[in-house]
């Protein structure tokens, strides 16, 4: 088994490649992004303060300068207190799945209301997303959760056209989350829409999924800003966790992407076990990158097999009406993957030289460039 020198990618991961010194290449993406974004020194304060400015004076008379997503965790939490210290005028926005726990609820309301912030939140129909969900068990595939994150997205862009803002912030960081690699948790509204068609019995009403021409319209109509103000700055996630608990009260939920039953449910049951996908990879090695623990430190923990809560796997198949035999046969069943399906992969490779541009002028994120605009190469 082949791993990274630096951190703990070896080489099941997806597209992973390593140079002559034992490098994997993300790591060295992981280095050219902290030289591009200046993360964490003079030079990306500086582009960040910058930015702040253009939203101060693009947004001068309207109520709101920005909108912030916000899921009651600890990087958009932390991401929409900055945004007042910083002096702008947020509208906090939540895409509602249903799922939410109660220590997430709460955290949102603990944040909007310490910081004096309104909050907008598309709240979707439960029989609807969870028709949704079932679907994606029953294809065998792994983006459990992709209908969350496309929904999250296109709530936030609707709110920002609906309240004429042109800057989106959103509270993740490469540093400290890492970069899922390529070929691995893939979502887009056509694959979200594709899965649906095929396993779902119900219509899609109240869902905010996006489509290929609704991105369009809001990238290069609405030139809608899609900035992540924690690539550009200093961000530790345990100081956060402290400056939120001192001002709010907030409340730590217990780890990463747990706030939510239905990504605690991808996470901790439907990946790892299904799938043999453990995410904490990520983290981990991000936590290596940045001097916070050895590599022999997140390989153990690494190494230490995910304990699933029976009380979760029992809600899941409650909620969406399993019983125990066809459960065991979803977990059993045909694995597939988004390339089973209708996507709109080939339409972003082959637009790639105009989502480059759109990723440094911001319309786009960045990381959306560099994971679904390259074709994807197997491993060696």
């Amino acid at each position: 088994m082949i791993i990274c020198k630096r951190c703990i990618y070896d080489e099941r991961v997806s597209g992973i490649s390593f140079d002559d010194e034992g490098i994997c290449n993300y790591c060295r993406q992981v280095e050219s992004l902290e030289t591009q974004y200046g993360t964490g020194q003079p030079t990306g304060e500086a582009m960040l303060s910058q930015i702040i400015k253009e939203i101060k004076s693009k947004g001068k008379n309207n109520p709101y300068n920005c909108v912030v997503g916000v899921s009651g965790g600890t990087d958009s939490s932390y991401l929409l207190m900055k945004s007042v210290e910083w002096g702008l005028r947020p509208l906090a926005v939540h895409y509602d799945n249903t799922w939410n726990s109660a220590v997430a609820t709460e955290n949102i309301r603990k944040i909007t209301s310490a910081l004096n912030v309104d909050l907008y939140t598309h709240v979707v129909d439960n029989k609807e997303v969870d028709d949704i969900k079932k679907s994606f068990l029953l294809a065998g595939v792994p983006e459990f959760d992709a209908d969350t994150d496309i929904a999250f997205v296109q709530v936030l862009r609707s709110a920002a056209a609906k309240y004429g803002v042109s800057y989106i912030l959103e509270g993740h960081s490469f540093k400290a989350e890492g970069l899922t690699p390529v070929g691995v948790n893939y979502l887009d509204g056509g694959y979200v829409a594709d899965i649906h068609d095929h396993f779902g019995s119900q219509k899609r009403h109240t869902f905010p999924n996006m489509t290929f021409w609704q991105f369009m319209k809001w990238v290069l109509i609405y030139r809608q800003k899609f900035i992540r103000p924690l690539w550009y700055i200093a961000y530790d996630k345990e100081k956060a966790r402290e400056a939120l608990i001192k001002k709010t009260c907030w409340t730590y939920y217990g780890g990463h992407h747990l706030e939510n039953r239905s990504s605690r449910f991808a996470h901790t049951v439907w990946l790892p076990i299904r799938f043999n996908i453990d995410y904490r990879n990520l983290t981990l090695a991000a936590s290596v990158r940045a001097g916070k623990l050895t590599r022999e430190q997140a390989l153990s923990i690494y190494q230490t097999p995910i304990e699933a809560d029976p009380e979760l796997i029992s809600y899941v198949k409650k909620r969406l009406s399993f019983s125990d035999k066809e459960f065991d046969q979803v977990m059993q069943g045909v694995k597939r993957s988004f390339r089973d399906f209708r996507t709109y992969k080939k339409r972003f490779e082959l637009l790639r030289p105009l989502f480059y541009v759109l990723a440094k002028a911001n319309l786009v994120p960045m990381s959306f460039y560099l994971k679904y605009c390259f074709p994807i190469r197997s491993n060696k």
